[in-house]
């Protein structure tokens, strides 16, 4: 019977150590490498609304001190015997997202993605590699060019204008939602086609309103989708590296990390803050 690693190696990172906003230099102990782990030096970090609700604790279940960041790419300085596919020296990264089953449809589909922010305009890219005509559905107009001009979106839709909106009626196959404030579903639902599909990829910090009328009368299915597995992520990254899809980010230093906490809780950022956790010197 294999014995769990004792907590016995020195780290460090950035910790929130209440409900602040912000982080602070803070040391502490990770378990040593066990048989079937994998030993990753940090190299870079990227930061998304997740982190930013659980360091202001806004569902209730943050624990203190909490040391955010789960977007996260660097090098393999170790790994278990039982370990098999990695070494020592790889570059990898861990929890990037998915590529949605839900995408694989056939070429000229309609695909709605709401929000264009770090998730969105990700999204974006993947819909038009897989040549869907995509649609961005956001709360803001000036949105809209870099939408149609930088990511080559086919339409663009102000979701809080009502005419728009009835425009785009029953038009989309898939919706994929990035949004982490709280909304409604129901306006998105009605954008969706019979038998359309709505996936939830964003965690908001208050529950969402899902009315039953467009969902039951349409026929239309609502589900929600984190990360993939190994094999999931490794063919979204071969599609990546096929069709040079790249994520749009603001690289930031350690001594950043809390102006970019505050400008991100302002959705000032265009599209992604990463951290570069090891310095200027690392380079993926």
């Amino acid at each position: 019977m294999e014995v769990t690693p004792k907590h016995t190696q020195a780290v460090s990172g950035w910790a929130a150590m209440e409900p602040s906003g912000e982080v602070v230099p803070f040391a502490f102990k990770r378990r040593e490498n066990g048989v079937d782990d994998v030993t990753i030096k940090v190299h870079y970090c990227g930061m998304c609304h997740t982190d930013l609700h659980f360091i202001n604790n806004d569902w209730g279940i943050t624990m203190y001190p909490l040391v955010p960041g789960h977007e996260i790419t660097g090098v393999v300085t170790r790994v278990g015997a039982n370990v098999s596919g990695f070494r020592p020296g790889d570059r990898v990264g861990v929890g990037p997202m998915k590529q949605h089953g839900m995408l694989l449809g056939e070429p000229g589909r309609r695909l709605g993605v709401v929000g264009l922010g770090g998730l969105g305009h990700v999204a974006v890219k993947f819909g038009k590699a897989f040549g869907l005509k995509v649609t961005v559905i956001s709360t803001s107009p000036a949105k809209e060019r870099e939408a149609r001009e930088s990511l080559k979106a086919d339409d663009f839709v102000l979701s809080t204008d009502e005419r728009q909106m009835q425009a785009m009626a029953r038009s989309l196959d898939y919706v994929i939602d990035t949004v982490s404030a709280q909304h409604s579903l129901g306006p998105i639902l009605e954008l969706l086609k019979v038998n359309g599909k709505l996936v939830l990829v964003a965690a908001p910090d208050k529950p969402v309103e899902l009315p039953s009328f467009p969902l039951i009368f349409g026929k239309r299915t609502v589900s929600g989708s984190m990360t993939g597995g190994m094999k999931e992520t490794q063919e979204m990254m071969d599609l990546c590296g096929e069709h040079g899809i790249t994520a749009d980010i603001e690289l930031v230093s350690t001594d950043g990390i809390n102006d970019a906490l505050a400008r991100l809780a302002r959705n000032d950022v265009r599209y992604r803050f990463v951290v570069d956790v090891a310095g200027t010197g690392s380079r993926l």
